[in-house]
């Protein structure tokens, strides 16, 4: 029980609840973070439906590959939050106009 009393000392980066370094995993988080929330606030313009779509799609992309190399809870809880964000930006993008929208025809 002495191991519960103990306290946590482990250094580390914010999101490295392991005590290591994760580099490649926090640069995916915070990307995709950024990404979602573009996509979700210019998905509330309707004439921005091409950025919405495309920073939706691509944060999409970002944010599934960095659940695939995750390695700590944290990260994984912050890369949830950007795929919904850019899941609803690239949807409601898409329902605007998609992402060729305007361009083609």
């Amino acid at each position: 029980m002495a191991q519960t009393m103990r306290p946590n000392t482990a250094a580390g980066g914010l999101f490295a609840t392991d005590g290591k370094s994760h580099p490649l995993q926090d640069t995916l988080l915070a990307v995709t973070l950024v990404l979602g929330v573009t996509a979700i606030i210019t998905a509330m313009f309707e004439n921005l439906h091409l950025l919405s779509s495309w920073t939706g799609l691509v944060g999409i992309l970002t944010g599934a590959y960095g659940q695939w190399v995750s390695e700590t809870t944290r990260q994984r809880f912050g890369l949830i939050l950007g795929l919904g964000a850019s899941a609803v930006g690239f949807f409601l993008g898409m329902a605007h106009g998609g992402l060729f929208g305007g361009l083609v025809g």
